[in-house]
Parts: structure tokens; C-alpha cells; sequence
């Protein structure tokens, strides 16, 4: 039994709460290791690069929030924290800087706000992800808003499932888009349909089996199951009873519903599903996805008349907590307090009138935080990095930006739409494998000096045509990594490397030109010049 299972023997991970009072009065330093990893239950993650501060991660089902949570979670970062939010590639937000003594009054006010960190950390059910424009995308084929809630409500909580063998990522989504990295995920249910002659019949296609981290990305596996709405919960429970009941337990490297996945097979996999569900499940359907990807990134139409949403870009994720503040504050003034994170880190505001969307647009938030940066900000994505992250072996953030900003100076113009994305260890939180250019932080020996290195990836996607990123280079020193990216980054045909036989990838679309100049039929924002790196 490794150290973590014999931890779960003993006590389960939402135990700790009741040792919370405790351990505020007497300090960090008396928390035992044990009750350390229990509290990632709860979101709370010692972190060694700041001995005594803690990271808390907080939930937010689908992404979906409030102008009000934002508001309390600006408040907690700056009464508490060190005033720094990071947007997570998988919807939710970090706090930093957090002390045990404080952590109970955190709790208190995430109580008020309606949030919670639970279960956001090790063996349990993590946020489970959906399009961050579900319900108001046009495009979409269904909204899977009430399934995500639906899954947030059977698994929080529940002693169910806080000992699975390791995570369990889900993401639900009918965006025909392709905005989310479903095929990374242990569970996804991803739009698709049956031609029934005189009509179609919408629903799910099931995938199993996706990662990044533990081994690297292993993309998921259709379980050639189609399900819909209806049932799109049943199959999710079910699939988790099963791996909790079966996962392989003994090595946490080896721990993932990947590894049950490739120990059965799908064939074994989908028939345990029906046998414990009582009946069988139609074959896949049509995969709806189109090829390519968006990001929700702009000014766009709803599909509610007369309403637009608009995707702001966060550059590397981090935010200050004045200025998530002030997304709060554009949120109400504009729109009716509703606020989207999208995997893409960024938020996305909904329910904007034409008669104010023009407005919006002139903003001196939304050119800080753009609705139409340039290719390589639009695309840059970064994990948290080794001043807040035990696992990371190079800081990232800072140096993500700056390498964008050499980039773009040297190439300007030149750029094409291309996503960049850094991690800073294997575990791939900056869903590095999957982007066009991904980055993997390492330590290398250039010249007999040990220095900030990256092994480079190319041509990773997810989507109805996904594809294994191909390492073409290793040990590039940080400090030369611009010019090497300088002259890779103009060739990279993005086009050729994900192409499916009789499908052509969409044209990118467009953004609602403001009010005051009027609608065009296709909705695209015409005579606007992307906003350059911001200084």
C-alpha cells in the first residue's frame, strides 16, 4: 500500500476539517504530514517555494460564477492572501500567500459567497469543466450545464468519492467549437448525433481514458457509447463506481482511469457499464465537433436576441485582485453579473445589449484585458511555476511573457493564430502536449552550468482529430529560446499537422461590430487591429 492509500485507510481526506480550529491556533508547523496531504481535500496546498503559505483552489463547476464571488475573492486576496489570483486551465482560481491562522475565516466568507475549495485536490472528482459560453452559443448543439451540475452535486461532499485511486478529470460539453481539451480527460462526453433519416437525435459521444500528466498524454479512447442527456449523468456515476471499484491502486504513477482503461479494454469497459446500468447503450454517434478549435476570445452574438458575450484574455492567468475587482464591476454595469472562465485563461462577461456592447468595447479594462490581442497573447498559456509549485522546475509565468514579447517584436505582423502553452514540470497543467508549440520546463547542463531549459513540442491537439505532440528539440536554454522560437515559429504549418480527410477546419469567427456602427449578417468585427503584447 503506498502512502497515500494508507492515509485514506485511516481516515478520510474531509476529516481534517474538524482539526481546521486547531490547527489555526497552534501553527503550520504542527500540522502533521499526514493531515498536510489530507488538507488538499479541501484545496490547501503547502507549498515548499513559500514555507508556511498555502494555496487554496477554489471550485467553480463548469467555470461559472458571479460578479459577487469575485468580488469576495478579490476581497480574501487582498485581506489574507498577497493580493494575486491565478484562472486555471481548468476553470477555477488560486489564491496565494494564505496562512493555517487565517484559513477558517477564508472558509467563512467562501461559505458566504456561495464557493468552496472542496475537494479540489487529490483522490476526488476535480472541477468538472464545460463550454464557458454553454447556454449561450449559437453553434452548440445541447448545453451541458445541468449535467456538470448535476455531477457537482452527487460527488461534493460524498464520501462516495474522496477515495478514488488518483483524480478523475470530467468535462461536459455540446459546444460544437472544440473549446475545451476533452480528449485530454478521464471522462468526456463530447456533441455528436444519430441520422435517424427524418430527423437526428442529439447527445453525447462517451470518452474515457484521457491525460497529460502520469506518463504524459494519452489520448482518450471512444468507448463507442452514445448517450443522451437523459442518461449523460447515470453513464458518468457509473463509469466513476467502476473506477473506483477496479482502478489500480498500488503505484499513484499508474493510477488513472487511463491504466484501467488499457488493462481492460474499451470493449470490457463499455460492458461493464451496461451491465451495471441494466441495459445497452446505442453505438457512438456522428462526432458534431468541427475541426480546429476556438477560445471564445472576442465579442460575439448570443443566441439570445439582441445579446452579446465578450471573452477578455488574462495574460498568463494571473490577475490582481483590483483588477478582478473590476471585471466584477463591468460585469454588473454591462451585463447582469454573470461571469464565465474559460480554459483558454480568460473571462468571459455574457448578456451584453447591442445598445451598450460598443461601449464596453472602448473600456480601458477591456484594452488591458483584450477582446482581440494578437495571435501569440490570444495563445500564450501558462502553468503556475516553481515561486508558487513544488512540482514545477522553472518558473513560467514571467517567463512566458517576456519570450511572447521578444517574439512579437521581432515578428510582428508575421505571427499566424498559434497557441503556446508552458508547463513547468510533466504533470502538463499548462496543457502543454496539446498546443501547437508546447513548452516543458527542465534543468539542463549547457557549459558545465546546470540552467532553465525547455524540451520543445510540436503539433498537439485535441478535438476530432487529435494528435500526439512530437518532441523536436531538448535542453534549450531559456535565455536562447526566443531566437529558437524565432525561427521555428513562421514555419509551423498548423494546417498540414491536424488536417481530416474530408473536412476542412472553419474559418475563425467573428466578433459583433459595436452598435453604434451596426450588425453586419455574419456578426464579424471588421476595421479592428489586434491589440500587440501589452507592456
Amino acid at each position: 500500500m503506498n502512502k497515500i492509500e494508507a492515509i485514506k485507510a485511516e481516515r478520510d481526506g474531509l476529516t481534517v476539517r474538524d482539526m481546521l480550529e486547531h490547527y489555526a491556533q497552534a501553527g503550520w508547523e504542527s500540522i502533521p504530514e499526514d493531515d498536510i496531504q489530507r488538507l488538499k481535500w479541501y484545496g490547501l496546498f503547502l507549498r515548499n517555494p513559500t514555507p508556511g503559505f498555502f494555496m487554496l483552489r477554489v471550485r467553480m463547476p463548469g467555470g461559472q460564477t458571479t460578479s459577487v464571488q469575485l468580488q469576495a475573492l478579490a476581497d480574501i486576496a487582498l485581506a489574507y492572501g498577497n493580493g494575486v489570483i491565478d484562472v486555471t486551465t481548468r476553470q477555477q482560481v488560486q489564491l496565494r500567500h494564505l496562512t493555517i491562522a487565517h484559513v477558517p475565516a477564508v472558509f467563512a466568507k467562501l461559505e458566504e459567497a456561495g464557493l468552496t475549495s472542496m475537494q479540489t485536490g487529490m483522490d476526488s472528482v476535480r472541477n468538472v469543466m464545460t463550454c464557458p459560453v454553454a447556454g449561450l452559443n449559437p453553434n452548440e448543439l445541447l448545453d451541458g450545464t445541468e449535467i456538470v451540475r448535476a455531477i457537482n452535486r452527487e460527488v461534493l461532499g460524498n464520501p462516495a468519492y474522496t477515495n478514488l485511486p488518483r483524480k478523475c478529470n470530467i468535462a461536459v460539453t455540446g459546444c460544437t467549437d472544440n473549446c475545451l481539451h476533452t480528449e485530454t480527460q478521464d471522462i468526456a462526453l463530447v456533441p455528436a448525433y444519430h441520422d435517424l433519416g427524418h430527423d437526428k437525435c442529439f447527445g453525447y459521444n462517451v470518452l474515457v481514458g484521457g491525460k497529460l500528466g502520469s506518463g504524459g498524454y494519452r489520448i482518450a479512447s471512444s468507448l463507442d457509447m452514445f448517450v443522451n442527456p437523459a442518461e449523460a449523468f447515470e453513464v458518468c456515476r457509473t463509469l466513476l463506481h467502476i473506477y473506483r471499484d477496479h482502478g489500480p491502486r498500488e503505484n499513484r504513477t499508474q493510477a488513472r482511469l487511463a491504466f484501467l482503461v488499457e488493462a481492460w479494454g474499451e470493449t470490457r469497459l463499455r460492458h461493464e457499464v451496461e451491465v451495471r446500468m441494466g441495459r445497452a447503450l446505442p453505438a457512438a454517434g456522428v462526432d458534431a465537433r468541427a475541426v480546429g478549435e476556438r477560445d471564445h476570445i472576442g465579442i460575439f452574438r448570443q443566441k439570445q436576441r439582441g445579446l452579446n458575450y465578450i471573452g477578455l484574455k488574462v495574460l498568463v492567468g494571473r490577475i490582481k485582485a483590483a483588477d478582478l475587482r473590476n471585471i466584477a464591476a463591468l460585469a454588473d454595469r454591462y451585463g447582469t453579473g454573470e461571469v464565465r472562465l474559460s480554459p483558454a485563461q480568460a473571462f468571459v462577461i455574457p448578456h451584453i445589449s447591442d445598445r451598450v456592447v460598443g461601449e464596453l468595447a472602448e473600456e480601458p479594462l477591456v484594452k488591458q484585458f483584450a477582446y482581440n490581442p494578437s495571435p501569440l497573447y490570444k495563445g500564450l498559456v501558462s502553468c503556475v511555476g516553481s515561486d508558487y509549485c513544488n512540482l514545477a522546475v522553472i518558473e513560467t509565468k514571467s517567463r512566458a511573457v517576456e519570450t511572447a514579447r521578444v517574439l512579437e517584436r521581432k515578428l510582428g505582423e508575421g505571427l499566424k493564430p498559434i497557441t503556446l502553452h508552458w508547463s513547468g514540470c510533466p504533470a502538463g497543467c499548462g496543457n502543454h502536449l496539446v498546443a501547437d508549440i508546447g513548452l516543458l520546463g527542465k534543468k539542463a547542463r549547457v557549459g558545465g552550468k546546470v540552467v532553465d531549459a525547455v524540451d520543445i513540442f510540436v503539433g498537439g491537439r485535441s478535438g476530432p482529430d487529435p494528435k500526439l505532440a512530437t518532441k523536436i528539440m531538448e535542453d534549450v536554454p531559456c535565455d536562447k529560446l526566443p531566437s529558437v522560437l524565432e525561427n521555428l515559429m513562421p514555419y509551423h504549418t498548423r494546417d498540414k499537422m491536424h488536417r481530416v480527410r474530408g473536412k476542412a477546419a472553419p474559418k475563425a469567427a467573428g466578433a459583433t461590430k459595436p452598435a453604434t456602427a451596426g450588425h453586419d449578417t455574419a456578426g464579424a468585427i471588421s476595421g479592428l487591429t489586434p491589440q500587440p503584447f501589452p507592456a
